[in-house]
């Protein structure tokens, strides 16, 4: 019976070793941390709604633990663009996003070698404005996103939001 659990674990983590996390130094890391900055640029500071829609796939899922699923890009991307009609050229935005430091991961995704996608994995802090207009320190949350490529772009097709605490 020992000599079965030695070869589970020892498989597991031989398993272990193909997934590891790339390098932050490397193309696929560097990539995906230009397109974490670009989506939430676009999304809390710009307004740039047609970056967001270049940054989704069509079928996108975004499933947060406090506000639940939403489906589809359009879904995702309206409410967004709404708010922004909303603030934009009137007032400070009223939320801030910042991904903490050191926090950001990315696992290659591949299929007989081919590289498809990737998950992104972080930590993400918010700041809202009090009705005093001043920023407060929001919700620091975990992330975890599914990029897939699709004929050579990169689109985000899973979203996690999740672990919502107060800071």
């Amino acid at each position: 019976m020992v000599k079965k659990w030695f070869i589970a674990i020892l498989c597991m983590a031989f398993s272990l070793v193909g997934f590891s996390q790339v390098a932050t130094s490397s193309e696929l890391y560097q990539t995906l941390k230009k397109k974490d900055s670009l989506l939430f640029n676009a999304a809390f500071n710009t307004c740039e709604i047609e970056v967001l829609n270049s940054l989704f796939a069509n079928d996108f899922e975004f499933y947060h633990d406090k506000v639940g699923i939403t489906d589809g890009k359009d879904a995702f991307i309206q409410p967004i663009a709404s708010g922004c009609d909303n603030w934009k050229d009137k007032a400070p935005q009223p939320a801030k996003r910042y991904l903490v430091e050191g926090s950001l991961e990315v696992y290659p995704l591949r299929k007989n070698g081919t590289l498809y996608g990737a998950i992104q994995h972080g930590v993400h802090s918010f700041e809202f404005l009090n009705e005093n207009k001043e920023y407060q320190k929001g919700d620091i949350a975990k992330f975890t996103h599914i990029w897939i490529l699709d004929e050579g772009n990169w689109k985000l097709k899973r979203e996690l939001s999740y672990n919502h605490q107060s800071q």
